[in-house]
């Protein structure tokens, strides 16, 4: 019943609370000046409060409330009474009630009610008007699901999410920008769903799980007059973005019945690390995960599904600025060690002729070239679609390839440069020039591993190894190698073989 726009208004609520003390200045007035601020940013009727009371060193808001909607979704969260008092040491106590509902309505009419509710939360904001500090702690921070109102129905379920032993600390400084750093550690987050599917008999969801050792850090640069309505010039105006988080591990487990048909299992995680960027010069991604398992049983399943990986991992960077001189681009993925339990293994393999050794699948991608185009500037958005080459390609690397799969193993490893003032010699395409060499191992005897279990004709098998040994060449005991070079007269050639 919800939507991703209403999720994006119910975050931007939480990083209101998060973000907006932490830009606060070292009076009680001037804290709440910038919180009303920050609020401004969500539209004009994005505020309302029942009083402001001021009493020595302490200023008392009452009734607050921030709302926001667009054609999608409102969103109202009501705070209550927040309280700004001066400690007498250049710092500002901010104080919250200990609970208040957040309201979501989309346009379909439903009414989602979440609870918000902290224990032992302390807000300590120090610094000066041009650099500030915000230092928070908190015994818990809960998100709870209320109910769900939809005409003549009320749904209820458990859904929710605990944040405990939380230790944060935002600084802020204003110049031309309006840059934030944070830094935060949690010893657990704990979530929990126990629902029942309202007008379905025995239908149900069931999820808990428990992220331990989390802890995050990261910059952000905003335009002072950043416009969240209308995000796309965000990049223009120098929005920028760095920062990620690392987790200790992660356990889940879940009973879904839904259409008469169950799934249950459970996954877990060992170390996971993610670093993230984003500005108008450059996007990338990194993300490793150990120890992964998943265990899945189903009523369609006539087995339980066990799958194992020793490291997950995913990397991506790249220039989006238009320049003049090439910069650096990577891509990777590694597949680390997959292993799949027997009863898998047994669907296309019941006599046990392949080795089920653990599977790698590694990749691995990095070069050099030239964005054409400011790829975050929607202005240039239609010139770019409509150019041949955004980017200009300089030079790419094959940093790392390894397939170990059924007891085959190919590895390569490889680098070209491109020629940009020859567009002719490859049709359109600046001409490259190097090298790359595959080696492979195995390769041979799985063929006959697969002919053996029926799943390659053998009358077909003579025309692969033929191919193989026109493209490559022998080097030890079912131990093949390829060379495809590119020379700079532009002629193809495959272990010194010349086929263009």
């Amino acid at each position: 019943m919800t939507n991703s726009k209403g999720l994006r208004s119910a975050v931007c609520i939480a990083a209101i609370f998060a973000g907006g003390a932490a830009h606060a200045d070292v009076t009680a007035a001037q804290v709440w000046e910038d919180w009303k601020s920050q609020i401004a940013l969500y539209g004009e009727d994005s505020l309302t409060i029942g009083s402001e009371d001021a009493s020595g060193d302490t200023l008392t808001v009452r009734d607050l409330a921030i709302n926001m909607s667009d054609d999608d979704v409102t969103v109202n969260a009501a705070l209550g009474d927040i309280t700004f008092e001066e400690q007498g040491d250049g710092s500002v106590k901010v104080t919250m009630s200990e609970s208040y509902p957040i309201l979501i309505t989309p346009v379909t009419g439903a009414v989602v009610t979440i609870d918000v509710s902290q224990s032992g939360l302390e807000m300590i904001v120090s610094g000066d008007p041009d650099a500030m500090r915000y230092d928070v702690s908190a015994d818990s921070y809960k998100v709870a699901l209320r109910d769900v109102v939809d005409g003549d129905i009320t749904f209820t379920g458990d859904a929710q999410l605990t944040a405990n032993d939380l230790d944060a600390t935002y600084t802020s400084a204003t110049g031309d920008l309006r840059e934030i750093t944070y830094d935060a550690t949690l010893a657990s987050v704990d979530f929990l769903v126990d629902i029942q599917v309202p007008g379905a008999e025995g239908e149900y969801v069931v999820a808990s799980g428990k992220i331990a050792g989390m802890a995050m850090e990261g910059d952000m640069a905003l335009p002072l007059d950043a416009d969240f309505d209308n995000p796309d010039d965000l990049f223009t105006n120098g929005f920028a973005f760095s920062g990620g988080y690392t987790v200790d591990r992660a356990d889940y487990v879940f009973d879904i019945n839904a259409d008469g048909d169950q799934l249950a299992g459970s996954v877990s995680t060992g170390n996971t690390n993610l670093n993230a960027q984003m500005s108008a010069e450059i996007i990338g991604y990194d993300a490793t995960t150990t120890d992964v398992a998943v265990n899945i049983a189903s009523g369609d399943l006539p087995f339980p599904v066990e799958v194992s990986m020793a490291e997950y991992g995913f990397g991506l960077e790249m220039p989006v600025a238009k320049a003049d001189a090439p910069s650096d681009f990577r891509f990777s993925f590694d597949f680390i060690d997959i292993v799949l339990n027997d009863m898998v293994w047994d669907m296309f393999d019941p006599g046990t002729v392949l080795p089920r050794d653990p599977s790698t699948l590694q990749f691995a991608l990095s070069g050099q070239a030239r964005p054409l185009f400011d790829v975050m500037d929607p202005a240039q958005a239609d010139a770019m679609n409509d150019a041949d080459m955004p980017f200009e390609l300089n030079a790419v690397n094959l940093d790392a390839l390894k397939i170990a799969l059924a007891g085959a193993l190919i590895t390569g490893e490889g680098a070209f440069t491109f020629d940009n003032s020859d567009l002719t010699t490859f049709d359109g395409f600046p001409r490259p020039e190097g090298d790359v060499v595959i080696q492979g191992s195995g390769i041979n005897g799985l063929i006959d591993n697969l002919v053996a279990m029926g799943l390659l004709p053998e009358d077909q098998v003579m025309g692969g190894r033929m191919m193989l040994g026109m493209f490559t060449q022998v080097t030890g005991d079912d131990q093949l190698e390829t060379k495809l070079e590119v020379n700079a007269d532009g002629q193809v050639l495959a272990n010194g073989q010349r086929i263009r």
